[in-house]
C-alpha cells in the first residue's frame, strides 16, 4: 500500500511558502457578534506532546489554528490518544486594554477535545466539547506581555461526539483530528457588556434578544429601537424575505452603554403543506425543492480547517454555479464564519448533529443496504453517559447556530449511528427549536416522529416514499471517478460506482439525475442530496478533487441539469 499523499490546495501553498508567514484566519471570527477592536492569536506557537505528568519539552513550532495531524499545521502527525498536545504562545497586549473599567475576554474557536488553559502560570479554566467555541475572562491574568498554555487531549472516546474520525482510516471513515483547530482570539469589552444574542425571526418581524445588558439601542435601516421587556422588537413594512436566490440580510448595531456590537438577520418562513395532494416542505409559503450536495467538510491539507475562510467561499459558489441550493453538513460543526458565508452568499444549510456511541457495520451499513431498514431504537446506544452527552451537545448546537437563517433543517441521526429514542430527541429538538424541519432518522431506522421520511439509496433505481409524509432522498450518487494526480490515495479508491473517465461520469451523472431523480422531483420529492461536494481521503465520489484544484465535472455541465429539478423554485 502507498503512503498517502501530500495533497495541496493552493491558498495551502500559497501559505506554507509564504515569508514571512502571514497570520492565518485572520478574520474576525464571530460575525453576529461584532466588535470592531480583538487581537488574532494565531500564527506560530511552541509546540510537543507530553505523556502522563510528564513537564512539556517545548522544541517544535506548529501552525494554529491547524491541527497537528494536518499538513498546513507543519507537524502532520498523529499522535497516540495517551499524549497531551502542548501549546505555548508570547503575545502582547495593547496599553488601552489594562486601564479600569475594561474586561479581557480569550476566545478559542475550538479544541478537540478537552482543553486546559493558563495564562502567566495561572490556571484559567477548562473546557470539553471539540465542536465547540469557549471564553475566559482574563482580566485578572493578563499582563503586557503574557505567555498563555494550552494543552489538549483526545482520546477518541464514543462516548463524546467523534463524526467520521477513526483510529484507523479507511473508506467512509477518516483521519481523526485533535488540538487547536479553530481560531485563537481576545478582545476587550466593558464591565457591562453583550455576552450573545438571540434572534428569533418571522416573516414581517423579528425579535433579537441580547444577553448581559439591560438597556440599549438597536439601530437598522436609520431607524432605533429600544430594548424593552429585555428585547429589541422589529416590524418591516415590506419585508424582503430570504431565500437562495435572493439571500437579502438586515444588518444591525447594538449600542449598550459602552458596548457596540454589529450584526445581521434575515426573514424566511419554512412550512410543511399540502400542495396539490402531496405533502412538500416549503419556503417562504411555496413548495421548494432542496437540491444539495453532501459536505464533509474535510480539507487536504488543513482537515478539519481550511488555509483560509475565502475557501469556504469557494465551494459555495462552485455549487451555486452547478445550480445546487443546499449543503448537507454531513455529522460536523463548522466556524461561524462558513455559515456567515452560506447566509451572504444564499446557501441552504441541513445541519447534521455529530454522532457519538459505537458503530457496527453489520448493524448499522450491511443489513440497512441489503434492505432490513426497520428496528427499535429503544435499546440501541445504552450507555447512559452517552445518551446524555448527546442531549447535552444537542442543545449547544442548536444554541450556536439557531441565528443563522441559511440553516433550515436539522439532522438528528444518520444511519443508525449512535442512535437512540429518535422520538424522544424530535420532542427535545422541537422544544429547543420549533422553527426548523427536522430529519431524525437520516437514512433508515425510521422511528414514529420526523417532519419528514428521509431515504439513502446507493446501489439500487431511485424510489419514492412509502409514508404520507414529505420526503427526501438524504444521500444518492457517490459515483467515483479518481484522478490519479489529485487523489490522496491512488491505490484505494472508495465509492459506490465507479468510472474511469470523466465522460463516462457525466454521462453515469446525467443518466442518473435526469431519468431517475427528475421523475421523482416531478411527483413530489421534497430535497436530494448528492454525494459528494469533493473526494475525502479515499473517498473518491466527489465532484471536485480533495485539494479543490479539479472540478470533475465543469460546474458549466452540471447547472443545465440542475435548471431542470430546480425550475418550479421561485421563493
Amino acid at each position: 500500500m502507498t503512503e498517502p499523499k501530500a495533497l495541496w490546495t493552493e491558498a495551502g501553498e500559497q501559505l506554507s511558502s509564504a515569508s514571512p508567514i502571514p497570520v492565518p484566519w485572520n478574520a474576525y471570527p464571530r460575525p453576529q457578534l461584532r466588535r470592531e477592536e480583538w487581537l488574532n492569536l494565531n500564527g506560530e506557537w511552541e509546540y510537543c506532546t507530553s505523556k502522563g505528568s510528564d513537564e512539556p519539552d517545548f522544541g517544535r513550532t506548529i501552525r494554529v489554528p491547524f491541527c497537528p495531524e494536518s499538513l498546513l499545521s507543519g507537524i502532520a502527525e498523529t499522535a497516540s490518544e495517551l499524549h497531551t498536545h502542548c501549546y505555548r504562545r508570547t503575545f502582547s497586549v495593547p496599553e488601552s486594554w489594562l486601564r479600569k473599567g475594561t474586561r479581557i475576554l480569550l476566545h478559542f474557536g475550538a479544541a478537540d477535545q478537552y482543553a486546559v488553559v493558563s495564562l502567566n502560570d495561572r490556571f484559567v479554566g477548562v473546557h470539553k466539547g471539540g465542536y465547540f467555541p469557549f471564553t475566559f475572562d482574563v482580566t485578572e491574568s493578563v499582563r503586557r506581555i503574557s505567555t498563555l498554555e494550552v494543552r489538549v487531549s483526545d482520546p477518541l472516546s464514543d462516548l463524546e461526539p467523534w463524526g467520521k474520525q477513526k483510529k484507523k482510516p479507511g473508506g467512509m471513515w477518516y483521519t481523526p483530528v485533535s488540538g487547536l483547530w479553530q481560531t485563537v482570539w481576545m478582545e476587550p469589552v466593558p464591565d457591562r457588556y453583550i455576552s450573545a444574542l438571540t434572534i428569533e425571526t418571522g416573516e414581517s418581524e423579528a425579535v433579537v434578544r441580547p444577553e448581559g445588558v439591560t438597556e440599549g439601542v438597536l439601530e437598522l435601516d436609520g431607524k432605533e429601537y429600544p430594548l424593552t421587556g429585555g428585547a429589541f422588537r422589529i416590524t418591516f413594512e415590506h419585508p424582503r424575505l430570504w431565500s437562495p436566490e435572493d439571500p437579502f440580510l438586515y444588518r444591525f448595531t447594538i449600542r449598550a452603554g459602552r458596548d457596540t456590537v454589529s450584526s445581521y438577520l434575515a426573514l424566511r418562513t419554512l412550512s410543511l403543506q399540502t400542495v396539490d395532494g402531496v405533502n412538500r416542505l416549503c419556503l417562504n409559503g411555496k413548495p421548494y425543492f432542496f437540491h444539495g450536495l453532501l459536505d464533509q467538510g474535510y480539507w487536504s491539507d488543513g482537515l478539519y480547517t481550511p488555509a483560509d475562510p475565502g475557501l469556504y467561499e469557494r465551494d459555495i459558489l462552485f455549487a451555486k454555479k452547478a445550480g445546487f441550493n443546499t449543503l448537507r453538513k454531513h455529522i460536523k460543526i463548522e466556524p461561524d464564519l462558513y455559515y456567515e458565508a452560506c447566509d451572504r452568499l444564499g446557501m441552504v444549510v441541513f445541519q447534521d448533529f455529530v454522532n457519538n456511541g459505537q458503530y457496527s457495520f453489520f448493524q448499522d451499513t450491511l443489513l440497512p443496504t441489503l434492505g432490513f431498514v426497520k428496528r427499535s431504537d429503544r435499546k440501541k446506544n445504552r450507555n447512559e453517559r452517552a445518551r446524555a452527552n448527546f442531549e447535552v451537545y444537542m442543545a449547544e448546537t442548536v444554541r450556536l447556530l439557531r441565528n443563522h437563517p441559511c440553516i433550515c433543517l436539522w439532522t438528528i441521526f444518520n444511519e443508525g449511528w449512535g442512535q437512540f429514542c429518535a422520538d424522544e430527541m424530535t420532542a427535545k429538538l422541537r422544544e429547543l427549536d420549533g422553527t426548523r424541519f427536522i430529519d431524525a432518522t437520516s437514512g433508515w431506522f425510521a422511528q414514529s416522529d420526523s417532519d419528514v421520511e428521509s431515504i439513502h439509496t446507493y446501489f439500487r433505481p431511485l424510489k419514492g416514499g412509502k409514508t404520507e409524509k414529505p420526503w427526501l432522498l438524504s444521500e444518492y450518487g457517490g459515483y467515483s471517478c479518481a484522478d490519479p494526480a489529485h487523489s490522496y490515495r491512488p491505490d484505494k479508491i472508495y465509492g459506490y460506482r465507479k468510472y474511469k473517465k470523466p465522460e463516462d461520469l457525466k454521462e453515469g451523472y446525467r443518466s442518473l439525475l435526469e431519468e431517475q431523480l427528475l421523475p421523482l422531483v416531478q411527483s413530489g420529492l421534497s430535497g436530494a442530496i448528492y454525494t459528494q461536494l469533493s473526494d475525502v481521503e479515499e473517498e473518491t465520489n466527489g465532484l471536485l478533487t480533495f485539494d479543490r484544484r479539479i472540478e470533475k465535472i465543469p460546474a458549466e455541465v452540471l447547472a443545465p441539469i440542475s435548471e431542470k429539478l430546480t425550475a418550479q423554485n421561485h421563493c
